[in-house]
């Protein structure tokens, strides 16, 4: 084995390190939650939503375009993922959308375009942070909403009709947003007191109207 081979080896099984260990039966729900990414994602703004959403008892699957392998921006990754093709929207709670530049991809897929309009007709929450919002564009969805997301997505949103927000965490209907990868704490408490069910319709219109 050339010190080629055994540095790649070692990068693999690195990568392959970062997936969460299968969940104790007596913490885990009946219910799974889709995060949908691809290479060249913001590494935190991946993985912090992947272990939160594990840690509360969730199945997360892990789904980019063709399945397999990525690599986030700062290296690090998975080494298996689902492929779009694979998945179906009513096996899930709630779909992620990390930021960073795997968005600007994910927005010309039309796979993901359909799962994601799909998901959305289903009224289950999507939640999406920095540039994640820009799939949310791409599919239509941020007409006449409040919408939280890194600055430079601002006219995006505007241009497709929505309100640029600057805030933390963003309520409107289904959509959940958050600006940033310091945002991810505000952001997934507001993601998981959803699921739990503890935002009642009233305090979502209290949270849009201030």
């Amino acid at each position: 084995m050339t010190m080629m081979e055994k540095i790649t080896g070692k990068d693999e099984q690195l990568r392959d390190s970062h997936a969460v260990v299968p969940i104790p039966d007596r913490l885990k729900k009946n219910e799974k939650i889709v995060i949908i990414t691809a290479d060249d994602t913001e590494d935190i703004e991946f993985f912090y939503p992947y272990y939160r959403l594990t840690e509360e008892g969730y199945t997360v699957d892990v789904v980019t375009p063709d399945g397999g392998k990525f690599e986030a921006k700062h290296g690090l990754g998975l080494n298996t993922s689902k492929s779009i093709s694979a998945v179906r929207p009513q096996d899930y709670v709630l779909l992620y959308i990390p930021g960073g530049q795997a968005p600007a991809k994910l927005r010309k897929n039309e796979k993901v375009l359909n799962f994601v309009k799909e998901f959305a007709r289903s009224g289950k929450p999507i939640a999406a942070i920095c540039h994640g919002p820009q799939v949310l564009i791409s599919a239509d969805l941020v007409k006449g909403k409040q919408v939280a997301a890194w600055p430079e997505v601002e006219n995006e949103i505007k241009d497709a009709g929505g309100i640029f927000v600057n805030e933390a965490l963003v309520e409107d209907g289904q959509l959940i947003t958050g600006r940033k990868p310091g945002d991810l704490h505000r952001h997934l408490y507001g993601v998981i007191e959803y699921l739990r069910g503890t935002v009642s319709n009233q305090s979502r219109e209290q949270r849009r109207a201030s």
